[in-house]
């Protein structure tokens, strides 16, 4: 049904925003010339990132993907 669907989602973008904590270096695969970002702050679903190459920007994880970075 269309409810299970949207319930889903919604739990798999739940898990994707608890992905990120402050302090990980990210990238946005649609923007590599911002470089290498590091996460200030998650606050309902919006993630603060401090790009090398473009400064802090807002993203909304659940419109714009991040990739997590790993040592």
């Amino acid at each position: 049904s269309y409810l299970m669907i949207f319930i889903s989602i919604l739990t798999i973008s739940k898990l994707m925003i608890l992905d990120f904590e402050p302090g990980d270096k990210v990238t946005n695969p649609d923007n590599k010339d911002w470089g290498t970002g590091q996460v200030q702050s998650i606050i309902n679903g919006k993630v603060t990132v401090n790009f090398e190459n473009v400064g802090k920007k807002v993203i909304n994880s659940e419109i714009i993907r991040l990739e997590k970075l790993y040592k």
